[in-house]
Parts: C-alpha cells; structure tokens; sequence
C-alpha cells in the first residue's frame, strides 16, 4: 500500500513508519516541527519526511494515518476528510497491519507500563519465542521500542491515552488482547479525562476484549482494578501481588527472593513497585511457556532496564545521580521508597519538574504534597510552561513547597524553572559534604537539559 502519515515525527508515529516500510508498504508522512533524534531515524529509514502539512502531500495515497497530535483544520486532514479517503489513527493502523492473527500481550495500567512490556519482550525474546514489540521508549542497552517479531506473540504498551481527533477512545482498545496485564488504575490524564469513572470504562472495555482462551492478569493492591474483575466472567483472571498464595517472588527489606527455591535474585530493577511489574511479566511468560521456568528467571536478571526509568547518570561510591520518569504522585512516592530501601544511609534529594498534562493541575495539589516523604531536601519547579495552564486549574508550587516542609520535616525549596536547579544546589551539597547522597531528577520531559550540569555537580563533590 502507499501509505501517507500526518504527523510523522512523533517517536511513536516514526517507529511504526519504519515498520510499515520493514511490513513492504510505501511509507512517506509530513510533520511541522521536525528534530532530531526522530528526524535523523527518518533519513537514515529512507522515509525523507516533508516538512510542514499541505494537501497536496496526501494525493495519490491508500491510506492516511493521522497522529495523535493533529487537529481539524490541518490542510492535510481536511483534504482527507473532502475527498473520501481512507483513514486511520496510529493505534488502528497497528491493530490492522501488526496483530492480526496474533496473540497480543497488552501491558495496560496507569503506572509500569512500560517497563513491564520491555521486561516481557526480553523474557520472551530470550526463551526464542521471537515476540514483536511496540512500546513507548528505549531499553538502556540501545534497543528500540518496536520489533516486528516473527512468531505467535506481540507484546504492546496499552496506552489509555485516546486516539486521536476523531477517535477519543483510548488506544488500547484497539490492541486485541489475548493476555491483559493491568498494573495500576489510578486517576491521569486530566486534559482528557473528567474523572477516575471515565478512565474505568476505558479499562472495563479493554477488559472485555479478552477472549476466553485469553488471560487476564491484575494488581490485587489496586482497589479500582478489583472493582472492575469483580464480576467478570468472560476469560480466566488471576491477580498478583508480591507474596501471596500464588506468588512467584517474595519481597522483603530491599531482597527479592523466588519462592520456590528461596533464591535470591539480582535484577536491574530497584523497589516493590518494579517487583511486582517483575512478578506479572514472569507469570505472563511461565503462562505461555511453564517449562522454560529456570531461563525465564535468568531472563529477569539480566535485562537492562528501560532508558530515564532509574536510570543511573552517575555512580560512585559516595553518590548517586538518577535520572526518572516519575510524574504522578504515586510513581514519585514508589520512586522515592525505592531508592530508601536500595541504598540505605544515603541522603536523598529529590527534585521535580511539573511537567505533564496532569501534574501541572492542581487536582493533585493534596497528593503531591505527601508523596515526598522519605526525602531529605525536595526541590520542585515552577509549572512547564506555565501560561497554558488556567491559573483556576493550575498547581499551586509555592503552597506545594511549604506543604511538602510541612508534612515531611525537611526542607523544600522553589525554583521559577528547571535551570535555577543547579545554583540551589550549589548551595545544598555542601550541607551533605560528609554523606552518601541520592539526586533524584523526576520528570517526563527533558528537566530544562541540565542533567549535564548535575553531573558536574555530583563529579565536583568527588573532589573536594
């Protein structure tokens, strides 16, 4: 097919470019702001993108897959809809053309996504069952988020982000899921979503896309995702959680064990959160594949990890820079637990960028407030970029700072924005000159650029 996309920049958009090609399409697509590093793959695919949107680019195309990010009125979406021709958004286009006659294995949940869907692609990967993968993101050794596999199975990332202008159902429903994996529902996505009963319904549908030889696989610790399995019926359910009646592992004082054996094993991973999405993603493949139990836990321990998910920037023996996706209050208080209990003694400095459509609201002014506890000195930055955000709907970070004082005893600081960082801590590092320290930079964005100047930092301290 010749095949046209609308927004083809995007890292998500330009991985399913390339695989469209890889599949034997004619694959080509526009985008207004093009940068590296997706502008440079796109060359180095041979997809040559057309910089900026105008109607004539569509002509002559089969189908036209329009982004996430495209709105009415792009002059090439209204030459789509004038015309008659056929389109599709990003998360149909992979249902239609990558699981078809497959048994996807959708890793949905507002938290753990994504490393669970690269830990089940690697486990499956290393037993040879040659999986596929779409995911939202880079395994630390390199490897990108897509593969177009060559077997049974096509382990995605279920992203309950809607679709797209004409599609505002989340993606996942498009995934066909033969297993489900719910990790985590918590309320997100407050640009889209009015509340936590609009995003249960989107997970109720999911749920009941699975098909009765299918599995269903959630988190007992969510109370939103046993309300949703309560009374379904439709395929077999089994809940997780670390240590009880069914598990494979068991978590205690920082140690994961195996169960069965008592064997204590060293993964990558760091915290009970991370465990658990351990736990799911073996059960999932000791589900395909019971008698390969001792390579799939050799599997476990040497997977890489995912990039910006505790990512360690820096290392010695005195200190640590750790660079984390962390946005939601839940992910920043599961971050925080993580690195007290992995690196007991250490002074932790946790700074924040409110950087998501959700967190720069203020529907988690309270929450964000008690989410740092654990953490000796907490700076968080003012909003990104602070005038889209209604100042009615917007979070409150001065009252945030004093609030997070208030109910963790330590200090918190302001920053107008992410470059005042370095200068504060210029000032704090010295207070912890005879400490074993933790910089914890949580965002989801790219914290202003001065993971450089952190390391710097962190390096100069190893000198004095």
């Amino acid at each position: 097919m010749k095949i046209f996309m609308v927004g083809i920049g995007g890292i998500a958009m330009g991985n399913l470019a390339y695989m469209l090609k890889q599949q034997g399409h004619d694959v080509s697509g526009s985008d207004q702001n093009l940068y590296p590093p997706m502008s440079d793959k796109l060359v180095e695919w041979g997809l040559s993108p057309k910089s900026g949107y105008r109607k004539e680019n569509v002509k002559g195309s089969d189908l036209v897959i329009i982004g996430n990010a495209i709105s009415r009125g792009n002059p090439e979406v209204e030459e789509v809809l004038n015309t008659g021709m056929e389109y599709m958004s990003m998360a149909q286009a992979i249902g239609t053309f990558f699981l078809k006659g497959k048994k996807p294995i959708v890793i949905s949940g507002t938290h753990g996504k994504t490393t669970t869907t690269f830990l089940t692609h690697w486990i499956l990967e290393s037993i040879g069952l040659k999986p596929g993968l779409f995911v939202g993101g880079i395994r630390k050794d390199g490897y990108p988020g897509f593969a177009l596999g060559d077997g049974d199975y096509f382990v995605i990332e279920g992203d309950e982000y809607d679709s797209a202008f004409f599609d505002k159902s989340s993606k996942f429903l498009h995934y066909r899921p033969y297993y489900l994996a719910m990790n985590a529902l918590d309320f997100d996505h407050a640009d889209i979503f009015a509340d936590l009963n609009a995003i249960k319904t989107m997970f109720k549908r999911l749920l009941n896309l699975v098909p009765g030889r299918g599995k269903v696989f959630y988190w007992k610790g969510s109370k939103n995702l046993v309300e949703i399995t309560k009374d379904y019926k439709h395929a077999p359910v089994e809940s997780f959680d670390l240590g009880d009646k069914n598990s494979i592992f068991k978590y205690e004082k920082g140690i994961l064990s195996e169960i069965r054996t008592k064997a204590k094993l060293k993964p990558s991973l760091i915290g009970s959160h991370n465990y658990r999405n351990v736990e799911v993603a073996t059960r999932i493949c000791l589900e395909i594949a019971p008698q390969k139990r001792k390579e799939i836990l050799e599997a476990v321990e040497s997977f890489p990890g995912v990039k910006r998910r505790q990512e360690n920037l820096f290392v010695s023996d005195v200190s640590l820079l750790v660079e984390d996706f962390a946005h939601h209050p839940v992910a920043i208080q599961e971050t925080i637990k993580a690195h007290k209990e992995a690196y007991p003694g250490y002074k932790i400095i946790a700074l924040f960028e409110p950087r998501s459509a959700t967190s720069h609201r203020n529907v988690f002014q309270d929450d964000f407030a008690k989410c740092f506890k654990g953490s000796d000195i907490s700076v968080v930055t003012e909003v990104y970029q602070v005038d889209k955000v209604n100042k009615s709907l917007r979070l409150n970070v001065k009252k945030l700072v004093k609030d997070i004082a208030k109910n963790t005893k330590k200090e918190a600081l302001y920053a107008k924005d992410a470059k005042e960082i370095p200068s504060i801590l210029k000032k704090i590092l010295p207070k912890f000159q005879k400490e074993k320290v933790i910089i914890l930079a949580m965002s989801n964005g790219a914290f202003g650029g001065i993971y450089p100047e952190l390391k710097s930092l962190i390096e100069l301290r190893e000198t004095v």
